[in-house]
């Protein structure tokens, strides 16, 4: 069988609300059939991102210590609380149009996941997620050893059309979540490949794992497109 394509964004670095305007374009021509699904993979300057479930009280510090400019705090559309994005950490934002129903939207959830498992799995990580009928974690997420490593969190439009998705902890500060109740969640901490590992991975060989495992996951083959003027 034919797989469909999939275009694959590799951008860098971008500051968060710009990737943000860029998904919701993205998903608009999506959901007019103008474009194929879409796969963005990127990193941000440090930023909070609030969902839908949170507010300025999962923060553990005064209000006063995000307004420094340190670290973007931005209020956002997708599901989920609190959660931290920043330099060493990979996040994968796909633009995809689901078929109908909601079963289809837990599953594709779990599909995410599966790609975040998957991934770790290729560096030797074993990993665990509620989907993988680990009945005792939270219903979202990728955990190793009770520690949190990928987290997701998606939107998905009246046009079935997704946005937002997983982000997975490479070399990340882990100490940027110490002042945030991370997805609202305040008795597991967070972890990171590196740290599970002891010793450093290149980004780009992160992202080409990623790749692998969400065209596998997906059944579509992802087409790295070579213009970076959108980001």
């Amino acid at each position: 069988m034919t797989r469909r394509n999939c275009s694959l964004y590799t951008p860098g670095c971008v500051e968060y609300t710009r990737a943000l305007r860029i998904q919701h374009t993205l998903a608009e021509l999506r959901g007019k059939g103008e474009i194929d699904d879409t796969l963005i993979l990127l990193e941000h300057p440090p930023t909070y991102t609030l969902g839908k479930r949170s507010d300025m009280s999962h923060f553990r510090v005064p209000g006063e210590w995000v307004d420094t400019g340190r670290v973007a705090v931005h209020k956002v559309d997708r599901g989920g609380q609190i959660t931290f994005h920043g330099p060493g950490q990979l996040v994968g934002y796909p633009v995809l149009r689901l078929d109908k129903g909601v079963r289809e939207i837990v599953h594709y959830v779990r599909k995410l996941e599966n790609v975040l498992v998957s991934t770790l799995s290729a560096f030797g990580v074993q990993s665990e997620s509620r989907g993988n009928t680990v009945k005792n974690l939270p219903p979202t997420g990728v955990w190793v050893r009770g520690e949190k490593i990928g987290a997701i969190g998606i939107r998905i439009d009246s046009n079935r059309v997704t946005t937002h998705g997983f982000s997975l902890n490479i070399s990340t500060d882990l100490d940027y979540f110490d002042a945030i109740i991370p997805c609202g969640i305040t008795d597991r901490p967070v972890t990171s490949l590196e740290r599970c590992l002891g010793t450093s991975i290149p980004m780009a060989q992160v992202i080409e794992k990623v790749m692998t495992a969400f065209a596998e996951v997906f059944r579509c083959e992802c087409v790295e497109q070579t213009e970076k003027h959108a980001f």
